[in-house]
């Protein structure tokens, strides 16, 4: 393990739950993987006009711990395995005392930046990256969401798919250029953030009523586990639209899959699924959900969608 990245959550990074955004996690997380490529002899890789760079295909977020503006983090990282072009990095975030407060796992294609197809590692990465092999700790590891498990084919996953299980549209709208990498590709982090900034659309009014039915308690919301499959990359001035549909629920969690479709093609940008509860923002303790409740979150959100 080593460190990769080190600072704080600014006021701005939080969100209206008062700890840092889950956007902001894997924006983090990206620079974390930046330092790391200097490590494995890629110090080019997301610098303008390069030939190669590390794109992610698969990412897991466990998240543990809040993080509230202002405290000191620490990022360590670690390899968990290799292929002929490919690696799985483990990133673990930290708080001052070093209780954890996130862990992340993120597939890794070695690629070229025209074509995004991967290739081999040079001889001088793949030691570095055998070197930097190493197991996280046992606390860290996925705890409800399988980063293993198998996923939608790509022909599979389009806005036809969408209206067939009709998973209501929450979010809309076109990527900026200063959304964009040095490659012109959206940032990582920001498929995350337009997905975070969407859901209300869907279950602001139902975790209201959540929060009322627990003696009014003040509602808020988090996600406990996440897990983004990148399929494709939009670039600035593409469009992109967001559904949602329920995968799971129970009395205290819920899972749903959001799938970020590009309207002009009808194929999927990104599809993910994450493990939420609605908490009470006075005690940091998680509002049960009624069986009605949950009834009604079947209706909202149809069923039928996957990873």
């Amino acid at each position: 393990m080593i460190t990769v990245w080190q600072g704080s959550a600014n006021t701005w990074d939080c969100d209206e739950m008062g700890h840092m955004n889950v956007r902001v996690y894997v924006e983090k997380a990206m620079e974390g993987l930046g330092v790391l490529a200097h490590h494995i002899c890629l110090p080019h890789a997301f610098r303008e006009n390069t030939p190669s760079t590390l794109i992610p295909i698969d990412q897991h977020i466990r998240f543990m711990r809040e993080i509230r503006p202002g405290r000191p983090l620490r990022m360590e990282a670690c390899i968990l395995n290799i292929t002929e072009s490919e690696t799985t990095v483990f990133q673990g975030l930290f708080h001052g005392d070093g209780t954890p407060a996130a862990a992340i796992r993120t597939r890794l294609a070695h690629a070229e930046v025209k074509s995004g197809k991967s290739f081999p590692w040079s001889a001088r990465s793949q030691d570095a990256l055998e070197r930097l092999t190493d197991t996280p700790p046992d606390n860290m590891l996925p705890r409800s969401v399988d980063p293993e498990a198998a996923i939608r084919p790509n022909d599979d996953t389009t806005l036809a798919a969408v209206e067939k299980a009709g998973a209501p549209q929450i979010g809309l709208g076109m990527v900026p250029r200063h959304h964009c990498d040095p490659h012109g590709r959206m940032e990582t982090a920001w498929f995350m953030g337009r997905i975070s900034d969407s859901v209300p659309n869907l279950l602001a009014d139902w975790r209201d009523r959540v929060a009322a039915a627990a003696d009014g308690a003040r509602m808020g919301a988090a996600v406990l586990e996440y897990r983004l499959v990148y399929r494709r990359w939009p670039r600035a001035g593409d469009r992109f639209q967001i559904h949602s549909s329920l995968a799971a629920a129970a009395e205290k969690t819920h899972t749903l899959v959001h799938w970020m479709i590009d309207p002009e093609t009808g194929k999927a940008w990104l599809t993910s699924e994450a493990l939420a509860v609605t908490f009470d923002l006075d005690t940091r303790k998680i509002i049960p959900t009624a069986e009605e409740q949950i009834a009604e979150l079947e209706k909202i959100a149809p069923r039928g969608l996957t990873i």
